[in-house]
């Protein structure tokens, strides 16, 4: 199957998404990291989020792949391991700016659909359901309460040394929620046929185990109809 997660940042989608594909041995797809990404090499080269044709020339001559050692999985761009350089909160603005540009996002999903096209795998990012896959055999939207969002951006950014303060951390989450929602281009929704799922008061694996069931049932319901 394919199965899309979307939601906001902050939801949980990486982890839950990491541990699905695990449980289902499928192959997990972490579509954020890939304009991350694309914004950690634009700030390398000095490329601004509004020069279009540069960023278009960016996309088309790097190569993004994920790889799963142990019971993590790598980010690579180019080879380079840049799994933990993307995670930064510099980072992440960037890449919610590189995100309205049209050139990228096409780009970046011609990508997706190619990584994903054979299926048995677990795709999670903001239009996964409604662009990317929009006939995704299962679909999720994994949202949770903004503040419980701040708390947990603020808890890993907080582990990896970095200095940030809370109401920062939630004024950037409740700013990239308004961002993400009211972009012209494959603005963040759920989509019509997406099932929602709380994580707010929810532990990880609470929420996987969820997710699983309805995969398996999903699953079998098709094997009956295919027969």
């Amino acid at each position: 199957m394919i199965i899309a997660i979307d939601g906001p940042s902050g939801a949980g989608k990486s982890t839950v998404g990491k541990n699905l594909a695990k449980r289902l041995g499928y192959l997990y797809i972490d579509t954020g990291a890939m304009y991350r990404a694309v914004a950690l090499k634009a700030k390398e080269r000095g490329i601004e989020p509004e020069d279009e044709m540069a960023l278009s020339q960016l996309v088309s001559s790097i190569q993004i792949s994920f790889v799963t050692r142990g019971d993590e999985t790598r980010v690579l761009c180019d080879g380079e391991d840049i799994t933990h350089a993307i995670r930064s909160p510099e980072i992440s603005r960037l890449a919610s700016d590189i995100s309205k540009s049209k050139r990228v996002r096409e780009g970046l999903v011609e990508m997706q659909r190619k990584m994903g096209k054979e299926g048995g795998v677990v795709l999670e990012g903001r239009d996964i359901g409604t662009v990317v896959f929009p006939d995704a055999d299962l679909k999720f939207y994994l949202d949770a309460d903004p503040e419980e969002r701040g708390r947990r951006r603020y808890r890993e950014f907080s582990e990896k040394g970095m200095k940030v303060e809370f109401n920062e951390t939630l004024k950037e989450v409740v700013e990239r929620d308004r961002n993400d929602m009211s972009r012209s281009l494959s603005p963040l929704k759920r989509a019509e046929d997406a099932i929602l799922i709380d994580s707010t008061c929810r532990s990880v694996e609470e929420v996987v185990r969820e997710m699983c069931r309805i995969a398996h049932e999903k699953r079998r319901w098709s094997e009956i109809d295919y027969r």
